[in-house]
């Protein structure tokens, strides 16, 4: 048989859809499983934009798009964009791809060359196809440390220490997945002040959590109008209007939309053109459910950090936004012999019938951070309950230092 590229054997992947496999085999043999592992919201697509995507369907707009996305998408993204950051982008700057992440890898593939050894900086813990495509592309991946001590953002004289003459890209996440943490104004600020001595980097703005901020404001780098002409905005209908499987993402550059047309072009031809239409009544139509949905995230947000509060050997701080905890479980581990986070989390799927991920499956352990796992609580009132008094019950019935007191 023939060999199969080094690049694709190493690939790394999304590990909450390989937990969610585990979960089904585990509920297909019959056991009760509460999950928290994916992260998507659990509400139904708002009815006036399902009801937009059966009016595609029924006016026959079955086919093929410009590469870019249509017209009416591209200004209504450039419409939201600039009413939700008091920016001033039109339809041309706009690109339109099958969900947000082909931007990730579109934003690498823009700003590395395969070989030269160029240098891409991204959060860590972080969404995991960060650093997969970093390495799919070429490129030296290079992780800055979110830590639990400064809310799970990253310290800016760290990053300075990170920018190399190799460094060609930034990607910033806020709010971020996996901690929920928000970068601050002033940490943006230092950002900005930083990014300004080096001109040769380019940045990734992630900001498909932006609509989910329950603690202080969204900022985003492109407050610092010097700084818009190197940023890529990123965003999509994913997670505020929950059009998971519609699969439609966009993205901001004035530079780099021309480069984005021809990438899609040579990928995915172009996005769903019924999930177009879709998007176009996400972005300019009411917007009571999506409002409605931010608010049972915030009560179900301050549930679950109550409830995991009381849990022993546990500690969790308030997540900013998105719908992600990220609990400090070392004392836990400790407390019933596991020998880490991954540990810990196989033992409560298995055990207690409890599915979330573990801190590894978003990037390397933070040194001296100690261990986490995440919850999504894209799940309802009744799930967080079970789901955290499981955990607790687990350890208890478990602790070994209970035993030897």
């Amino acid at each position: 048989m023939p060999l199969i590229s080094r690049r694709s054997s190493q690939l790394g992947t999304e590990n909450a859809f390989v937990v969610l496999a585990e979960v089904s085999e585990l509920q297909r043999q019959g056991k009760d499983i509460v999950s928290f592992c994916i992260g998507q919201p659990d509400f139904p697509t708002p009815r006036n934009i399902c009801a937009a995507g059966i009016r595609a369907i029924n006016d026959g707009k079955h086919g093929y798009t410009p590469s870019a996305g249509i017209l009416e998408l591209r200004e209504a993204a450039a419409n939201y964009l600039n009413r939700t950051r008091h920016l001033d982008f039109v339809a041309e700057d706009i690109v339109v791809a099958a969900g947000a992440k082909p931007f990730i890898m579109y934003s690498i593939l823009a700003a590395t060359d395969y070989g030269c050894d160029e240098e891409v900086i991204y959060p860590n813990p972080g969404f995991p196809i960060y650093e997969s495509q970093i390495r799919a592309c070429g490129a030296i991946p290079v992780p800055i440390h979110l830590r639990e001590s400064r809310g799970f953002s990253f310290d800016s004289s760290e990053l300075e220490s990170k920018i190399t003459e190799k460094t060609r890209l930034l990607i910033l996440n806020s709010p971020q997945n996996p901690t929920g943490g928000i970068i601050p104004r002033q940490d943006m600020e230092a950002i900005a002040g930083i990014l300004r001595r080096h001109p040769q980097v380019w940045v990734f703005a992630d900001e498909v959590y932006s609509q989910l901020c329950y603690e202080g404001e969204f900022v985003s780098i492109t407050s610092f109008p010097d700084l818009i002409e190197r940023t890529i905005v990123c965003d999509g209908g994913s997670k505020t209007w929950a059009m998971t499987g519609w699969r439609l993402g966009f993205a901001a550059s004035r530079a780099l939309a021309p480069v984005f047309t021809r990438w899609v072009t040579n990928t995915e031809s172009c996005a769903s053109h019924i999930s177009q239409w879709a998007a176009v009544e996400a972005l300019n139509g009411e917007q009571d459910e999506p409002r409605q949905m931010r608010e049972t995230f915030l009560e179900r947000r301050d549930l679950i950090v109550g409830l995991l509060g009381e849990v022993p050997g546990v500690q969790c701080q308030m997540p900013g936004g998105a719908f992600y905890a990220w609990p400090n479980v070392t004392e836990a581990c400790e407390m019933i012999g596991a020998r880490d986070s991954e540990e810990f989390r196989q033992r409560l799927l298995n055990e207690a019938g409890v599915a979330v991920l573990a801190d590894i499956h978003f990037g390397e352990r933070v040194p001296n951070e100690g261990q986490h796992i995440r919850f999504s609580y894209a799940a309802s009132n009744e799930a967080i309950r079970d789901g955290v008094a499981r955990m607790a019950q687990f350890i208890e019935k478990n602790s070994k230092l209970k035993r030897r007191a």
